[in-house]
């Protein structure tokens, strides 16, 4: 009974140095296989920029559709809806509606065009100033420009927003382009959607590429891989290397992935710039954030590790030493 403790204890200091001693195993391993790729640099580059430009077209294509769906939210929160009321409505009628209307909850901002302003902004306008002149009676309605909240903007609550607009009595029409915000996000779920096959498209590319790439490397191989099964290496043991490989062509591809988006952006910038102060805007390219560059890494060496994953169980258990 007195030598349980001692036995207990005895096993713990070895759990220690085996958990221990695979971690400094994995940790050699891991940057041996990083040596590897270091003794071909001229294939591992090559590699590297394959699967760099890879991945830099759907990471690209996503940024844009982040800024499309920027740009659409923008523009879903400028819209406004036209009410023009009866030519019966009297100026102090008109202001009560006003009122009533800036209590809707649906409702962001209101702007109040009276009848004589659009009158008088269509003379500036339009040119016939002398022409209006003639006429004895105002025939252009008062105004109100209505812009809704951003939840209200939505198509389907923009539209139950006119339809509440126009119950009121003093409204003889409420006009809403509901078509263009309808296309504009047809469009950009449409993109989403490309987006998506071409990624998968892509990512399964990336997967052929580094299984195809470790495999030659198996096969460059081979004579040490069976010595290595003839003195007991076990395959666990012998295909750790190649899977580390894979997950290394996969922290490298997405970091040359990340650097060409981030060259796009730059350059596309200008472009942009160019083109917003043409309609007044001061909307700037968002590049990739911190997190999508983290996940573009980390889907980069999923990757990776699959295709060498596939590559090696298949290759290394097909390996086998012979006796002479």
């Amino acid at each position: 009974m007195a030598n349980i403790p001692s036995t207990a204890s005895n096993s713990r200091p070895a759990l220690g140095a085996k958990i221990s001693a695979r971690i400094v195993r994995h940790f050699q391993q891991g940057i041996g296989s990083l040596g590897d790729l270091w003794r071909t640099p001229f294939t591992s580059m090559m590699t590297i920029l394959v699967l760099g430009i890879s991945l830099t077209l759907p990471a690209t294509l996503q940024m844009f559709v982040k800024n499309a769906q920027a740009i659409s939210n923008q523009w879903d929160s400028a819209s406004e809806i036209n009410v023009f009321l009866k030519l019966s409505v009297t100026d102090k009628a008109a202001k009560n509606l006003v009122q009533r209307i800036q209590l809707y909850p649906q409702v962001a901002s209101v702007k109040y065009i009276s009848a004589q302003q659009a009158l008088d902004e269509f003379k500036r306008l339009s040119g016939f100033g002398q022409a209006l002149e003639y006429l004895s009676d105002n025939p252009l309605p008062a105004t109100i420009l209505v812009t809704p909240t951003q939840r209200a903007s939505q198509p389907q609550a923009a539209q139950e927003l006119l339809q509440k607009l126009e119950n009121e009595k003093e409204v003889a029409q409420g006009k809403l382009d509901l078509e263009w915000l309808t296309r504009l996000k047809a469009i950009t779920q449409l993109i989403e959607d490309i987006v998506l096959g071409i990624a998968t498209l892509l990512c399964l590319s990336v997967v052929l590429i580094i299984g195809n790439t470790i495999r030659l490397a198996i096969l460059n191989q081979r004579d040490a891989i069976a010595v290595m099964k003839l003195v007991g290496a076990t395959d666990d043991f012998i295909q750790r290397p190649f899977l580390y490989a894979g997950a290394w062509y996969g922290v490298l591809g997405g970091m040359v992935a990340i650097l060409c988006v981030e060259l796009l952006a730059i350059y596309l910038s200008g472009a942009l710039i160019r083109l917003t102060d043409l309609y007044q805007s001061n909307f700037t390219l968002q590049g990739l954030d911190s997190g999508e560059m983290l996940g573009l890494i980390l889907a980069a060496v999923l990757l990776g590790l699959f295709g060498s994953y596939i590559s090696v169980r298949k290759h290394i258990r097909a390996i086998e030493p012979t006796a002479d």
